[in-house]
């Protein structure tokens, strides 16, 4: 089981550290594995925070390139330099907001791998495309542009439920996950408004493997609960 919590653009280095220094006293379940995922100017004060612990940190995004001309990216080997463990990739605000493709979300996540980063890539439908009933389809061209490798998680995303207060019933999130992992043999996340309240009916799913966590991950006895929430210890 994996908890990621995405803080978007949210916590610069002061709070994040604040932050991570709380949750290394939160008594994390051993058989859960977490990560967290801070804006690139917080990824050095994360990762000092929480040397030491099995809490992992990812970055929020990372350049298909290795080195060049390419103004406002990050590589994978300068994520790795600070103690980056892996990084997320086509996140749906990506998507919707800079102009990520299938295609550049394929490229991120092969050389994420490559430079031996761990990677969570997100795919998912929208409003639309759900109740136009193509979110099989939608779903089948974005993992279609993947390939295995043992680094690799899926996050499934409803982007209708993202931000928005809705999540998908645990019956959608399992329909959706077994089309995914139809079509790739690796973990694949839930990440559409995880929280306390829904985490452990959302997690019980048989191929619900973890949870992408947005703003629930903000705060650490919020994010704590839902960590728990996956856990099959007694």
């Amino acid at each position: 089981m994996l908890i990621a919590g995405n803080w978007k653009m949210f916590k610069g280095p002061a709070e994040a550290a604040a932050f991570c220094r709380e949750l290394r006293e939160a008594a994390l379940p051993e058989d859960v594995d977490v990560v967290v995922c801070p804006p690139y100017v917080s990824l050095e004060a994360a990762v000092q925070a929480l040397a030491g612990t099995e809490i992992g940190v990812f970055a929020q995004n990372c350049d298909w390139e290795t080195e060049g001309a390419f103004t406002g990216e990050v590589s994978a080997s300068m994520l790795r330099e600070v103690g980056v463990y892996g990084t997320l990739v086509a996140h749906s605000e990506r998507r919707e907001w800079c102009g990520e493709s299938d295609e550049t979300a394929a490229a991120r996540v092969r050389t994420a791998l490559a430079e031996g980063l761990h990677v969570i890539a997100c795919v998912g439908e929208m409003l639309q495309e759900r109740e136009a009933g193509e979110t099989d389809a939608v779903l089948r061209r974005q993992v279609g542009v993947l390939e295995h490798d043992d680094n690799l998680v899926i996050a499934y995303e409803p982007v209708w439920a993202i931000g928005t207060g809705k999540t998908a019933t645990p019956e959608m999130a399992q329909a959706a996950h077994e089309t995914i992992k139809s079509l790739l043999d690796v973990p694949v996340l839930y990440g559409g408004s995880v929280k306390p309240e829904n985490a452990a009916e959302l997690l019980a799913q048989p191929a619900v493997d973890g949870a992408l966590v947005g703003g629930a991950a903000l705060d650490v006895d919020s994010f704590a609960a839902i960590c728990r929430a996956g856990s099959r210890e007694a």
